[in-house]
């Protein structure tokens, strides 16, 4: 009863001023082309997938580092100390080479 109540008061209480501008599709601020199809540059994805490798990358690390800070460092356990340093090492020949090729710069 209440939320068919916040509709109808929305409903009635809403701004209805149509104009051209409001009818149009929505691009980031951006005025839409006249074309239905529209080029992306390829390195806003290629960014997006670096900053999730690196997103997940800190996912497995901060676990991993309370955990690890936890124990008791010996001789028994570290496997995974140097399970992770390949870990990060492999992530920061990866970083290198992004940035090598010049991924990370933007240019317009």
């Amino acid at each position: 009863m209440a939320i068919g109540g916040m509709f109808s008061a929305s409903r009635f209480l809403s701004a209805r001023r149509h104009s051209e501008a409001k009818l149009t599709t929505y691009e980031c601020g951006i005025p839409p082309t006249p074309y239905t199809w529209s080029n992306i540059n390829v390195r806003f994805y290629i960014f997006a997938i670096l900053f999730l490798i690196f997103d997940v990358e800190a996912v497995f690390l901060f676990p991993w580092a309370v955990i690890f800070m936890q124990e008791k460092i010996n001789q028994s356990n570290v496997l995974p100390f140097y399970a992770m340093m390949m870990f990060l090492g492999v992530l920061s020949f990866a970083i290198v080479y992004a940035w090598k090729k010049g991924v990370l710069e933007w240019q317009k």
